[in-house]
């Protein structure tokens, strides 16, 4: 560990202000020391998060993951609606790759719903992690008709109870 001496402005034990040394030990940043990892996890349920806030996405995932999912929410202690369902994320060192799965409203223009989802989470990572996203990949799995029933509800309007 290497030490540095350097002279600090200030009174001294007489009062006398000229030539008071502070020892510094490790030299550098303090900020610095040390490494930070980001699991996967992490990036994708900021991924989701962000995915969900913009206007047009449904939800998040293809039928068949929704599918589970809502069975796992209705189970007790299922865990509830996890909000990493249908990101995936690869993260290295400094970058994030992420790939998205998501169902959009009908009526409303993929295209635009898709961009704003990407920026919105390109945001939201690189703020929260410091990562650098290299990629957003977005695979629109369908699209939720105004008719529907909705997967993810509560079952409480089932015909049967």
């Amino acid at each position: 560990m290497s030490e540095t001496t350097t002279q600090r402005p200030g009174p001294d034990a007489s009062g006398d202000d000229r030539g008071r040394s502070l020892t510094k030990r490790g030299g550098g940043d303090a900020g610095a020391r040390g490494r930070t990892t980001i699991a996967d996890g992490v990036v994708e349920k900021i991924a989701g998060l962000a995915a969900r806030d913009v206007d047009g996405v449904h939800a998040m995932g293809g039928g068949l993951s929704r599918s589970f999912g809502a069975m796992r929410d209705r189970v007790p202690g299922g865990g509830g609606k996890s909000p990493a369902r249908g990101v995936k994320a690869e993260v290295g060192e400094s970058q994030a790759a992420l790939d998205l799965e998501i169902v959009v409203d009908y009526g409303v223009a993929i295209h635009e719903v898709a961009r704003d989802v990407r920026e919105n989470v390109v945001a939201a990572v690189e703020r929260m992690t410091g990562l650098e996203v290299v990629e957003v990949n977005i695979a629109v799995s369908d699209v939720k008709l105004p008719d529907e029933e909705d997967d993810e509800d509560d079952g409480s309007s089932s015909r049967v109870q």
